[in-house]
C-alpha cells in the first residue's frame, strides 16, 4: 500500500524505468485517467437556417443531407415561424437516436421600432439571416444557409474554411456568377456590389465575433459603424433600388469593405445558373458539387431536373446506412433521364462528390 501512494513519478517515467518503490499498477490507471482529461468532446459547428410559408419539407431535407455525411457534432439554429415549430420538434425529436446534433428553435423576431419594414423586404423573413450575429451573441461561428440548399459532403469542409480566413476577413460567400454575360448585379443592378458579379449569400460562413467587433466603412456618413448600426441606415438609403433584399445589402456592406470578405469558389454554392445555358463552373467540372442550391423552387418543379433529382433521392432516404449506399445506382439512373437539359448533359458533377462522400463515410471502416 506504501509503494501505490506516491503517483507523481508515474507521469515522467515509462512503466519499465519506475523506481521500485513506485506501483506499477498504479501508473498503468493513472495514466488511463490523464488520457480521459485529455480527451475533449468535439466542438460543434453551428448551422442556422430560416423556414417560412411552405418551407418545412425543404428545410428537413437540407438538415437530413448535413447530418448523413458530417462527422462532428451539428448545433442547429432554426428561425421559422411559429405555426412550424410544433412540425419541426415532432420531426428532429424522432431523429435524437441519432446522438450526433442538437438543435434550438427560435421564432422569426426583427429590431421592435422598425419589424414592419424588415418583414416587407424581399421575402417575408429572409432578412432574419441579417440579424444572426446580435441574436446569437454566445456563438462564436456560424454558417448560414437558405432552406434549398442540400449537402454532398460534410460540413466540416466547409467548417474548415474558417481557419483560411486572414486576419481581416469575417465572412465568406461565393460569386453569384461565374460568367459576366449572364451575371444579374453587373447589368442591371441600382447600388454597389461586391466584385465583378456580386456574390450570393445562400450560403455565407461567418466568423459573428469578428462581425461584431468590426467597425464598417460605408457611404453614408464618414463615421465607420458596427454591425447592429449600418442595416438600418442602408436599407433607408438603398431600399427602392435593392431587388434581392438581404442580399443587396450584404453587397453593398462588402463594396465598401472588400478585406473582409472571403471568396470561396461555386462548387460550394452550385446553383441552375451554373448550367442552365452551358457549364460555367470549372471547379464543379474538376472536382464534383459540394453544396447544391436549388434556388428559384427548381427542386419541385420540371425546370431543371437534375437538380430534382438529387433532391428527391435526399429527401426519401432514411438514416440506415444501406439505404444510403444504396441511393447511388437508382439516382444515377434518374439523372440519365435528364440529359435533354444542359445541367443534365453534365449530370456526372451532380454524383461525383456525392459518390466520395458516401464512400468515405459509409464503405470504409471507422477510424479509430
Amino acid at each position: 500500500s506504501v509503494r501505490c501512494k506516491d503517483f507523481s513519478l508515474c507521469y515522467w517515467n515509462p512503466y519499465w524505468m519506475l523506481p521500485s518503490d513506485v506501483c506499477g499498477m498504479n501508473c498503468f490507471w493513472e495514466a488511463a485517467f490523464r488520457y480521459s482529461l485529455k480527451v475533449q468532446p468535439a466542438q460543434r459547428m453551428h448551422l442556422a437556417v430560416v423556414a417560412c410559408g411552405e418551407r418545412l419539407e425543404e428545410t428537413i431535407t437540407m438538415l437530413k443531407s448535413a447530418i448523413i455525411f458530417s462527422i462532428r457534432p451539428l448545433q442547429f439554429h432554426i428561425f421559422a415561424e411559429d405555426q412550424l415549430h410544433d412540425s419541426f420538434k415532432g420531426i428532429l425529436d424522432s431523429w435524437s437516436f441519432l446522438q450526433t446534433f442538437n438543435y434550438s428553435l427560435y421564432p422569426i423576431t426583427f429590431p421592435s421600432e422598425n419589424a414592419a419594414e424588415w418583414k416587407k423586404l424581399f421575402k417575408p423573413c429572409a432578412s432574419q439571416r441579417l440579424f444572426l450575429p446580435l441574436i446569437l451573441k454566445e456563438v462564436d461561428s456560424l454558417l448560414y444557409v437558405d432552406t434549398d440548399i442540400l449537402f454532398l459532403r460534410p460540413v466540416d469542409d466547409i467548417w474548415s474554411l474558417l481557419k483560411k480566413f486572414n486576419s481581416t476577413q469575417i465572412a465568406a460567400m461565393a460569386p453569384e456568377h461565374e460568367e459576366p454575360r449572364i451575371g444579374w448585379y453587373n447589368r442591371f443592378a441600382r447600388h454597389p456590389y461586391y466584385g465583378k458579379t456580386g456574390v450570393n449569400s445562400g450560403v455565407m460562413l461567418m466568423n459573428m465575433t469578428r462581425m461584431r467587433r468590426k467597425y464598417f466603412k460605408n457611404d453614408m456618413t464618414a463615421v465607420r459603424l458596427r454591425w447592429g448600426d449600418i442595416l438600418m441606415p442602408l436599407l433607408k438609403k438603398y431600399k427602392l433600388n435593392i431587388t434581392w433584399g438581404d442580399q443587396d445589402l450584404l453587397n453593398i456592406i462588402f463594396f465598401h469593405n472588400p478585406e473582409s470578405l472571403f471568396v470561396f469558389p461555386c462548387q460550394w454554392n452550385y446553383r441552375p445558373d451554373h448550367c442552365i445555358y452551358g457549364s460555367n463552373c470549372q471547379e464543379a467540372e474538376e472536382e464534383g458539387i459540394f453544396i447544391l442550391h436549388g434556388n428559384r423552387g427548381v427542386y419541385h418543379d420540371d425546370k431543371q431536373p437534375a437538380f430534382r433529382a438529387i433532391y428527391e433521392a435526399l429527401r426519401n432516404c432514411s438514416f440506415k446506412d444501406d439505404n444510403i449506399r444504396s441511393l447511388l445506382k437508382p439516382l444515377e439512373l434518374e439523372l440519365q433521364k435528364t440529359v435533354h437539359t444542359y445541367c443534365g448533359k453534365i449530370y456526372k458533377i451532380f454524383i461525383k462528390q456525392l459518390t466520395k462522400s458516401i464512400q468515405d463515410r459509409y464503405d470504409r471502416p471507422p477510424k479509430e
